[in-house]
This record gives structure tokens, C-alpha cells and sequence, in this order.
């Protein structure tokens, strides 16, 4: 199991492909990429793992790091955690049951649905919601990246963030008790592997936050075993596993499925990471005080929106909507399946976000105040064309680049032509100038001659 107070980034960089094209550094929502001398650089600080940059290279120099299914040979049980987008992006060739059986043909000896665990978060935030124990409007913990975008770009958020654990989490714990009292093994002896449908997810396990270790020992991209998962889901090759979770928590695959689980009236629905930041502008300056819950996903359509999954998303997102549907009336309850468990009476762990602590301009606030003026009458100086020509996403950024010393006025070409122009006009009146000992214009000896 991982644990907290390290910290690491799923979203890498590939030097060699990169051709300093600038695409990445538009579309990153808290400014940490530049461009400096063709190549990009990521700020570890600012950098969320949202994967907007991934989406955006034409050129595939930004990847994601997730295990490779070698590492289940390091446990005595390994159990795949699939998400509820997996069997969206599945359900034009397979069953729920004939997915997960494909799962224990990659090499998994048992299948645990994170649709399971997003039952128990559903109905303990119903039950928090009841009992007057939390008061709107609070933010959703099910998206890791935007957690981490709260961290980084509304830090006095933080305090609004539901505080419980995800799905991911929860189903994790569940498997790992089920296995370890089924078979009689140790903790370690279990291996729980997430297939993950982005980079956040993967960060959010590596590096969890709220606290609380991570009960999940590897994260696997989906993209990663799709391809054998889609040969052998048409081809069972043992009895198909029932699934267990209900319409309500496979919905949780989907923008606006997690308000629908649990059935909150005065709620928001967002989704698209620079969707996500204009209703947190919005919330941070006090305007959504009649909101009770906010449901905000960093991926255009919820999870099955995520860029490691391999079919279209609208697609997908019609599939695994009907497939919430059909399961809504099958299902045996949660507590029915775990009915000895503590965690699914009302003692779920509380997680706590904090702050990610950035040193912005300068760790002493007289400088930094200081600094923001001088970043101010930079900024004056600049076209405000936001072109990124300069290698910084915005004139904003590069004025404070410039005020840190990380960059100079003449990289805004702009800028730079204008100086060029002076320049030349200078360098124009220097040559019409001749020295005193030389006969000037219309001077006695050029008459004489």
C-alpha cells in the first residue's frame, strides 16, 4: 500500500519528441509548463496530473507512468479494480459479467467493481446530508485532479471538499477485507491493482492526499490492457462472475451520476477542467450559496471521458447510461452483500485536503507583494496578446517570469521587433553622421571639387 507525504507525478515528459510547439502550455489550467529553448518544462509544483497537456501535443511527448501487469506476480492474490467507465467504453461487445471474467483471463484472480464502493459513498454522503453533519456547498472528493486543482489555484477551498474517501478507495478496502477473510491471508499478501482511465488517478494513489495511505498497491491504464481485455471478453474461458454493484454506483461512470446516487436536489454538475474553474471562481467570490453540492469532473463527460480509454466518449457515455438503468432494479443492496462491515455504517474515514504550499513570487510576502508590483508594470509593457510566441501561456505569466529572472522583456517578440525597429532607426541616424575632419554636404570643398 502507498503512503502519503511523498510526492509524484504520473504525467511525464518525453524531451526527444518534444518540439516546443507550444499547444501544451494553452491548455494547462494552473500555467505550469513553459517552453524554454524549443522544449517543454513542467513546474512539479503547479502541476496537477489533469492530462490536459497529453490531450492537447500533437506530437505524443507527454505520456502517462502506470504499472505493467508484471507486477502481479509479486502477490499470493491480485485483485483488479475496474471503474464504471470501463464497462461503458466494453458494452458494445460484452457483458458486465463477461468483463470481468476477460479480467480474471489477464491474470487477475478476482475482480472487485468500483461501482461497489461508490454505493457506500453515495449512501453515507445521503446520510451526512440528513443528519445535518455537513453543509453545502460542498465539492465532490471523486475526481483526484480536481481536488489538486483546488489545491493549487483556490487553496481556500480546500475546507469545502467533501471529506470522504473516493470510490477507488472504498472498493479497495472492501476487496482487500473480502480476500483476507475468505482465504486467510495477510494484507500484503493482496495486491489490488486499479485500471485507471487517467493520470490523476494514478497520482492520486502514488501520492494520495486527505491524509489516509492509499489502499491500492499499483494503478494500470486501461489503454494499457485493452486490447487483450477486447479478445478475451468475446471468448469466456471459465464461468462468467456476477456483478454486484447497482445501477446507482455504475452511474458514477458519468457526469451528473454521482448527484444522482445520492439524490441531493440543490446541486451542481460540472465537467471539463476549465468548466470546472469557472464555477470555482464562481464559488470562491461567494455566489453559490444556495448550492448544497457540487459534483465537478476534470474530464469532458465524467470518467468515461478519461483520455486512457480507447473508444469515443459520447458513445460510451450512451452505453454505460442504459446499462445504469438496466441494473437498477437487480441489484442486492450494499449493506445486504457486507452487512459485518464497519465502514458501511456510518464510520467511513474522513479525509482532510490541505493547501499545496507554492512559493509564487518570493517566500517573504513584503518581497512577494513587491515582486507583484513589478510583475504589474511588466505586464504594462506587454502586448497582452497572450499569443505564446514567448513560451509562457499568457503576458501575465511572462511578466512574472521576468520578475523572477526566469525570463527577459525581448522574449515577447513583439517586444523584441519594437526594439529592433528603434535600433535600426538609431543605427540609421548613426550613419548619416560623419566626423568633424570630414567635409560635410554642401561644405566649400565638395564646391571647389
Amino acid at each position: 500500500m502507498n503512503t502519503v507525504g511523498v510526492y509524484y507525478h504520473s504525467v511525464r515528459l518525453d524531451r526527444e519528441k518534444c518540439k516546443g510547439c507550444v499547444n501544451c502550455i494553452k491548455k494547462c489550467p494552473t500555467e505550469a509548463i513553459r517552453v524554454r529553448g524549443g522544449k517543454a518544462e513542467i513546474n512539479e509544483e503547479k502541476c496537477i496530473d489533469c492530462g490536459e497537456c497529453i490531450r492537447a501535443c500533437p506530437n505524443q511527448a507527454k505520456y502517462v507512468e502506470t504499472d505493467s501487469l508484471e507486477r502481479l506476480s509479486g502477490y499470493r492474490c491480485t485483485i483488479a479494480l475496474p471503474p464504471p467507465s470501463l464497462f461503458g467504453h466494453m458494452r458494445s461487445c460484452a457483458s458486465p459479467a463477461q468483463v470481468l471474467t476477460a479480467l480474471t483471463s489477464l491474470g487477475f484472480d478476482a475482480v472487485f467493481e468500483v461501482a461497489v464502493g461508490a454505493d457506500v459513498v453515495s449512501g453515507e454522503i445521503r446520510r451526512l446530508f440528513q443528519r445535518g453533519e455537513i453543509k453545502g456547498p460542498l465539492i465532490s472528493s471523486a475526481c483526484p485532479a480536481v481536488v489538486r486543482l483546488i489545491q493549487v489555484r483556490f487553496p481556500e477551498l480546500t475546507g469545502r471538499i467533501m471529506p470522504l474517501s473516493p470510490p477507488t478507495e472504498v472498493a479497495a478496502h472492501l476487496a482487500r477485507q473480502e480476500k483476507m477473510s475468505e482465504l486467510g491471508l495477510s494484507a500484503e499478501d493482496i495486491g489490488i491493482f486499479f485500471l485507471t482511465p487517467c493520470a490523476a488517478k494514478v497520482t492520486s494513489v502514488k501520492a494520495p492526499v486527505g491524509g489516509i495511505p492509499s489502499n491500492i498497491d499499483g494503478v494500470i491504464g486501461v489503454h494499457q490492457i485493452y486490447p487483450q481485455l477486447s479478445r478475451c471478453v468475446k471468448k469466456p474461458d471459465r464461468p462468467l462472475l456476477p456483478i454486484r454493484a447497482s445501477g446507482s454506483g455504475m452511474g458514477w461512470g458519468i457526469s451528473g451520476g454521482e448527484r444522482l446516487a445520492v439524490g441531493i436536489e440543490n446541486y451542481l454538475t460540472v465537467d471539463g477542467i476549465h468548466n470546472v474553474i469557472s464555477v470555482l471562481e464562481e464559488l470562491e467570490m461567494g455566489h453559490l450559496g444556495e448550492i448544497d453540492f457540487i459534483e465537478a469532473q476534470a474530464c469532458t463527460g465524467g470518467c468515461v471521458g478519461g483520455y486512457l480509454h480507447a473508444l469515443n466518449s459520447y458513445v460510451a457515455r450512451v452505453q454505460l447510461r442504459k446499462l445504469a438503468r438496466e441494473l437498477e432494479e437487480k441489484q442486492m443492496t450494499v449493506t445486504e452483500q457486507f452487512p459485518r462491515l464497519a465502514w458501511l455504517h456510518g464510520q467511513l474515514p474522513r479525509i482532510r485536503v490541505q493547501p499545496r504550499q507554492i512559493i509564487h513570487l518570493d517566500s517573504d510576502i513584503k518581497q512577494a507583494v513587491a515582486k507583484m508590483a513589478e510583475a504589474e508594470k511588466a505586464a504594462k509593457l506587454l502586448p497582452g496578446l497572450d499569443c505564446g510566441a514567448c513560451g509562457a501561456p499568457n503576458c501575465k505569466a511572462l511578466a512574472e517570469d521576468i520578475v523572477l529572472h526566469k525570463a527577459q522583456e525581448t522574449d515577447c517578440i513583439f517586444v523584441l521587433r519594437e526594439r529592433i525597429m528603434d535600433l535600426s532607426l538609431h543605427v540609421y541616424d548613426l550613419a548619416k553622421i560623419r566626423p568633424p575632419a570630414m567635409n560635410q554636404p554642401g561644405s566649400e570643398g565638395d564646391d571647389a571639387q
